[in-house]
Parts: C-alpha cells; structure tokens; sequence
C-alpha cells in the first residue's frame, strides 16, 4: 500500500504505483474492486504457475534427469506458453507499479520485482527465440520461466493480504456508525413524527422511549430514566438520569420515557467525534512499513549497477556478448528479492498462525514488531482487568434476618426487573439454590428501586433513600467499593445486598509476568476513583486514571507516547476504540465489542490478560526470527552478486541458489512453532 495516501476511490498512486489505501469513511458495502481484481489475478496465476513449477522441476529430480522430452524444445515451449498469461496478465499491475516507481525515481520493492521477474522471463524468450544469441547448457538452453511466474504469484498474495486488512479498517468506522439511530422523534407543536437523523438541529425536543437508543448529544427535559452508557464508558451498570442531566448519542435508553433537548448533532457529537478519533489512528502506518522501501531505495540502484558493470567489463576484457549478458543476467537473478521479500512476510506468517493457536490474533507484523518492546501498558477496568460481569459480592442481613432469608426475598421481586443489578442478585440467589416465587403487585420506581409482594410479605429493595421514602429506617451504607442495595421485609430494615464486578482470576497472575519483563502498567477507567482504586492497589498498578471519558482515554495514550518508547492499550469496550487505536498496540479482550476488536492490532480470544505476556514473548521472538532471514538475505546477496558478476555462477546455478535461499528462510521461520512461551 501507498503510505501515507488516502483515497476516496479505488487505484494507484501516480507517482510510485502502488496501490491507494481507501479511506474507511467513504468505503462502499461491497467489497474492494481493487482486492477482488488481485485475487482473480491470483488464481489464474496459481492454475498456470503450478504445472509451469512441476514441469521445471522435474529434471531436477533423479529418476526425470536424463528423460530427454523434459529437455525438449516442446517442453520448453510449453513452459514458455504458461507463463505468458502469469507474467503479462496477472502481473501487469505489478509492472505497472515497477515502471512507475522507475519513471518517478521512488524505488521499492515493486522496482525489485520488476527487475527480477524481468530479468528471467526476458532472459529465457531470447534463450527459446534467439538460442544462439545464449550459451545452452548441456541440457539446451536454461530457462527461468517458473522462477518469473511463482516470484509473480508470490507477490500478488502478499497484496490480497494487506488488502484484506485494510478492509477491516473500513468494518470498524461501519461498526461504530452503526451505533446511531436513523431517525429521531421530534417534538413540534404538541404532536409528536419521527424524521431522519440528519435533519435534527440544536433546541429540538425529542422523545425518546424506552429500549430506544439517543440520537444526538443533549440534556434530558422532562421525565427521568436509567442509561446503558455501556458504549460510552465500558461500565456494566446503567446510570440514573434525571431533568437536567446530560445524555449522550448512541447511549442505550433501558426504562423511562423522557424529552430531551438536542445540543449537539452531526460531526458535532461524541460518537462522531470517537469515528473521526478512531479513522485517523488507523490510518496512520507504523515506519517498519517502510523498512523494505528504504532498504530498496539503494539496493535496486546497486544492483541495476553492478549488472551494468559487469555486462561492461567482460564486454571489455572478454569481448563476449553472450557470456557478458550471461553473466549480467546472473547478477540479476541472484540478487532477486526471494530471500529478502520473504524474510518478514514468512516470519510473521508462521508467528501469527502460532500465536492463533494460542488464542492471541495479531493484525500485522507492524503490531508485532511493537509489542516486542512494549515498555508501557495501559489497561481498561471493566472487562480487562474484571469479569465485566456484576455479581453479588456480600450479604449483610439485620439481625433478626439471615442472609439466604434477604437474597430470597430480594431475587423473587427483582425478577421482575431486567436491570444489571437486578440479575445478579437473581443469579446469586439460583447460585445457591433457593427456591423462586413469582412476586405481585410490583412497582418501579425510576432510578430509585422496586417494591412489591413475595410470599404474602411485603418487600423492597433499592437505594437506602428509596428505603426511608418508604418509612424504612435504615443504618449508615458500610464503607466498601461495591454498590450497595438496601432490603426492606414488612416495613422493616432487611439487610444489604452488596454487587460489583470482580477480578478475573488470571489478572493478578498477568499483572506480575507483565512487571517482571519490565513493562509499566496504567488503569485507565470511566469508573468512580474509589472504585478504580480497589481494584488497582491489590494488582499493584500505580497510576490510575478514574471517571475518565472517551476522549481523555485518548489523550492520556497519545500524552504517554513518544519517540523511543512504545505504548501498549488493553480494553474491550467502544468507549476504549480511540485509544486502542492511537496506542502503538491496541489490545482488545475477545470477549469484548466488536469496534474494540477491530479497531485493535491485538485481539485476545479468550480475554485472558496472561495472553499478552505470551504475545510479548512470542513479538521478541519472531523479531529475533526476521533478523536472522534478513541477516542470511544480505549475506546470500553479498556473497552471491560478486560471485555472479566475477562469471563463476551460470544463470542456471544463480536460479538454484537463489531457490535454496528462500528455502532457508522458510525453514528458520518455521522455527516458530515450537519456540517456547
């Protein structure tokens, strides 16, 4: 992909040739012309490449070697005919791309493409059209056809695949687009008509019923309800809402009917300002993206100079036309990107397919190289670091009452209900297998709690100023981090109920392999400090940011970045999607929101937080991997190139060596999947 281009329509860049990123925000439903028209390219491509290779090989194997027909001119001029629709059809996209980077001056590894694949496939038409204008082997004369058309193939699966990651990009803005409503139910002279989202303008009064979702960002003027701020903030409890209280578009409203006056609509809103947040980091590209342009940049002039050179010189000291062309060809076969384009490409192939099956799916080797030297991690509450799930934690009966006597009076009225709070203490009660009774007479009180009759006996069950409303005296709230509900039975003080959302097993465990490789840890939360805090201190995080919003998260990342040290963001909420991906890694719980998923580099299937010291370890190694192919890919080319030049490696040789070179590179990535974690 072009970096650093964004374009609103499928192409090329015209400078360089490479392919446009689109920009996610005007992405059409249907899939990318441009990764469509590379995949058919590369399946016609796989259906004459794969006889082409097994017809070129087969000399190569003991028992076919001395068969005369695989030698043949037949034989020759069937490989010839195979990769004709391979080299002029499937790869014209890749020619045009090499030539432009030509024209411009911009090479990069579609010069170097350009150059090999050029190189043999030209080199082998003139061995077959013109033989005596080449030296044949022993065998007639050496051809290059299926090194022209796998080089070919091989390339073109590498931009389906950066293609197809683009794709998500576009899947996580519709993702989050997604969360808004098509229409709004406008207040206008005492009657009440839905119309579009976009016609809203700031000061309408509109209705909003309940299980609706908020169309735009505004303040609640009359009534009051119960908001699933979920998407917002992350937090599994709803929050209570009354005249006056702000709202926010896209929040999820679970009980009450209210009117709310519009303040902020369009591009204005936080959700819209979350898309905009979210599109700009994923279309910002890492600078290892770069590596293989900057390393092409003097290679491919280097070794376009060096052919030259030595077509001069023996053409000088040797007067040999085809044995100085020969060798010129060598030079450039030998120095064919194989080895060097498949030295990061089969490392990470091979670290993320053994991180699959681990649990921990990686985006690109770009994520992968950053969370090698991951040196801070910043880390969501809820769902992260806790179950997300809000479970009862405490029973505090009165002293006249036993616990199993309030859970069971509280779980058969609050069956009624659907609110967070309420099913957990419903599930607590089934936990310990308390029978159910269905309650009567039941009624809700907004915000506040819910009476009604269990058993003949009257009971309630909410907040403590609900409970006094009531007649109910109650005792001071016991100091504690979980939300506390009061139970009131035949007018009396019951007990309390005590629910919050507990840390997940494997935290602790995590937290300190996490320490002991010696990254930092930061709790980033849109819960209450006290809360945030609890859980903090046992883990021993020491900075915490609390009743932070979306765009704060954001900033926070961003402030912890900078040049040398790499920021790491662990969450699953939307609320978490700017910062998951502004950090130089995203990681999101796979038990979390699908734009927490895609707008992440990093997706943990079973949100165990252990996972990211195995994906740490797993980066550190497939690092050191890609190093090492490197490393062989500059020798094989240092040694290689004089040796082609200085006439001591026949074309035929320099094919085989650079064949075995990618070999090599193949077998040291596979070395992965069985590296220990």
């Amino acid at each position: 992909m072009c970096p650093g281009v964004v374009s609103d329509s499928p192409g090329n860049c015209p400078k360089c040739g490479m392919p446009l990123e689109r920009n996610p925000l005007f992405a059409e439903e249907a899939p990318d012309p441009l990764l469509q028209d590379f995949t058919r390219r590369f399946a016609v491509g796989l259906v004459f490449t794969i006889p082409l290779f097994v017809l070129a090989m087969a000399p190569m194997l003991p028992a076919l070697r001395h068969v005369e027909w695989f030698h043949s001119d037949s034989a020759a001029l069937i490989q010839m005919l195979c990769s004709l629709p391979v080299i002029l059809w499937c790869g014209a996209p890749l020619w045009k791309a090499g030539w432009q980077s030509i024209l411009h001056a911009s090479p990069n590894m579609f010069t170097l493409v350009t150059l090999g694949v050029g190189a043999a496939w030209i080199f082998s038409e003139v061995a077959i059209l013109y033989p005596s204008a080449i030296p044949a082997g022993p065998h007639g004369p050496s051809l290059y056809f299926e090194a022209a058309a796998v080089i070919t193939v091989l390339v073109l699966l590498g931009q389906i695949l950066e293609l197809c990651a683009r794709e998500k990009t576009a899947g996580a803005i519709k993702s989050l687009l997604a969360l808004s409503p098509k229409t709004a139910r406008l207040i206008d002279a005492g009657t009440e008509r839905d119309i579009p989202l976009t016609e809203v303008k700031p000061g309408d009064l509109l209705r909003v019923r309940p299980g609706e979702k908020i169309p735009v960002d505004g303040i609640l003027a009359e009534g009051s309800s119960s908001i699933d701020e979920s998407m917002l903030t992350g937090e599994a409890f709803p929050v209570e809402k009354t005249t006056g209280d702000q709202v926010t578009g896209g929040t999820l409203n679970t009980t009450g009917s209210f009117v709310m006056r519009a303040e902020h609509t369009g591009s204005e809103t936080v959700l819209a300002r979350i898309i905009a947040l979210v599109a700009e980091s994923q279309r910002s590209r890492a600078p290892v993206q770069n590596l293989a342009d900057k390393v092409s940049a003097w290679f491919v002039p280097a070794v376009l100079g060096i052919s030259l050179l030595t077509f001069a010189a023996w053409m000088v000291f040797d007067q040999n036309l085809p044995l100085a062309l020969t060798n010129a060809v060598s030079v450039l076969i030998i120095a064919c990107p194989c080895a060097l384009g498949l030295a990061t490409p089969m490392s990470v192939m091979v670290g993320m397919g053994r991180g699959a099956s681990l649990g921990i799916l990686f985006r690109n080797a770009a994520v992968m190289q950053n969370l090698a030297h991951l040196d801070i991690l910043a880390v969501d509450k809820t769902g992260t670091l806790t179950e997300g799930k809000p479970r009862l934690v405490r029973c505090i009966p009165a002293e006249v009452f036993s616990e199993d006597e309030i859970l069971t009076a509280a779980a058969n009225l609050e069956s009624a209900s659907e609110h967070p709070l309420a099913r957990a203490v419903v599930n607590a009660a089934a936990d310990r297998g308390l029978a159910p009774k269905p309650p009567s007479d039941v009624q809700t009180k907004t915000s506040l709690g819910i009476t009604g009759t269990v058993d003949g006996r009257a009971v309630a069950v909410g907040k403590i100023e609900f409970l006094q409303n009531l007649g109910i005296s109650c005792p001071t709230l016991p100091e504690s981090n979980a939300t506390a509900l009061a139970v009131g039975i035949e007018g009396r003080f019951a007990g309390f109920l005590e629910v919050a959302d507990s840390i997940k097993s494997s935290t602790p465990e995590a937290i300190h392999q996490l320490r002991a490789m010696g990254v930092r840890l930061v709790l980033l939360t849109g819960d209450h400090p006290r809360v945030a805090n609890a859980v903090a201190t046992p883990l021993g995080i020491d900075e915490v940011h609390a009743n932070i919003t979306p765009d704060e998260k954001h900033r926070l990342v961003e402030g912890l970045k900078f040049p040398g040290r790499i920021v790491g963001m662990a969450g699953d909420g939307i609320n978490d999607a700017p910062a998951l991906a502004a950090a130089d890694v995203g990681i999101a719980m796979g038990s979390g929101t699908d734009i927490a998923i895609e707008s992440a580099g990093v997706t943990l299937v079973k949100g165990d937080l252990r996972a990211i010291a195995r994906a740490v370890k797993l980066s550190r190694a497939m690092m050191r991997n890609i190093r090492q192919n490197l490393a062989f890919a500059f020798v094989y080319n240092a040694l290689g190139i004089p040796l082609a030049a200085a006439g001591l490696l026949h074309p035929m040789i320099a094919a085989l060596a650079m064949s075995l070179s990618s070999v090599s590179v193949i077998t040291n990535a596979l070395r992965l999947r069985s590296v220990r974690l």
